[in-house]
């Protein structure tokens, strides 16, 4: 299977999640991206078409794996942090078309521990 194969996967299944996930002001969704470097995570608010707070690790992340989970979990936390800035404190969570492990379970596991609840 060749990576054009798997990224019409990955957005198929991504469509497939969005169809059903969405966000509000009151409960915006958490969205995930990831490459093979860094990962991205911001809250859209998908009604209104903004975007609340994001948080990347670009530029934070020179490591092996093992770096790059702990990466994504700081990013999560980071995510937290800005939204409860904002007075937000529940979620929902869109991981993207992605597998609901590594480095995207680690974002999630950052932002439940910086204080966001989905």
């Amino acid at each position: 299977m060749n990576s054009i194969d798997k990224k019409l996967k990955r957005v198929r299944r991504h469509k497939k999640i969005r169809s059903v996930v969405s966000g509000t002001s009151e409960r915006p969704r958490l969205s995930v991206f990831k490459s093979n470097k860094y990962i991205y995570a911001q809250l859209v608010d998908d009604v209104a078409g903004v975007t609340l707070a994001f948080s990347t690790s670009l530029g934070k992340n020179k490591g092996k794996n093992a770096k790059q989970i702990a990466s994504a979990e700081a990013v999560g936390n980071d995510l937290a942090v800005k939204a409860l800035e904002k007075k937000i404190k529940k979620v929902v969570f869109d991981r993207g078309g992605y597998v609901f492990t590594g480095r995207v379970k680690a974002i999630a596991g950052g932002a439940r521990k910086g204080g966001l609840e989905f």
